[in-house]
């Protein structure tokens, strides 16, 4: 978080690995961006076309679209990982935009170390979502992130998003509740000029 950035609403970053427009898997990561924005945060999505990138190559200079990513996740104060589930996982897209985030090793929070992390898995039945939430968890933890005690596994064969609502906004309140004792913490930590 940059040093200025404290006096800002804090901003979340919304990922989502759907590669279609309007899926239900969007739709339930815009249910937790709302709970955010409701909060008094700002938040920003990123939808599957934003991140049609080559397949991660650290030795390859990124292109823009992968800086703008980069740039995103470095800026924020939180983020919300969103995936159908694909085959028990999370879809290939959104696995290798986070895989790009190999690029923030160097920089001073590298990865997601200590940015509170809210995580979403769709699909029809509930095998595939709930195996699909644990991998992002469990990704999250590679990255240095903090998963939020309630992820969301939601079994859209059940009527969509529907009575994953609640659960949406709850697990969006514990983002922020995070957020805020991070900042807390940080602006008590900082030196006075």
């Amino acid at each position: 978080m940059a040093a200025d950035s404290r006096s800002e609403r804090p901003l979340v970053v919304g990922i989502s690995g759907s590669m279609r427009f309007g899926t239900a898997n969007e739709q339930a990561l815009r249910v937790a961006l709302d709970r955010i924005d409701e909060l008094g945060g700002r938040t920003q999505m990123i939808v599957g076309s934003r991140l049609i990138l080559p397949n991660f190559d650290d030795e390859t200079e990124p292109e823009d679209k992968a800086r703008w990513l980069l740039e995103a996740v470095e800026e924020a104060d939180g983020i919300v990982l969103s995936s159908p589930s694909y085959h028990g996982g999370m879809t290939g897209l959104l696995k290798n935009g986070l895989d790009y985030l190999e690029l923030l090793a160097g920089r001073p929070r590298p990865y997601l170390r200590d940015l509170p992390v809210g995580t979403i898995a769709t699909g029809d039945g509930w095998q595939g979502p709930n195996s699909t939430l644990l991998a992002l968890r469990q990704t999250v933890h590679a990255l240095q992130g903090w998963p939020t005690p309630l992820g969301v596994a939601q079994n859209l064969s059940d009527g969509g998003i529907g009575d994953a609502r609640p659960h949406l906004r709850t697990m969006a309140e514990q983002l922020w509740r995070f957020i805020e004792a991070r900042r807390a913490l940080t602006h008590r930590a900082a030196p006075t000029p």
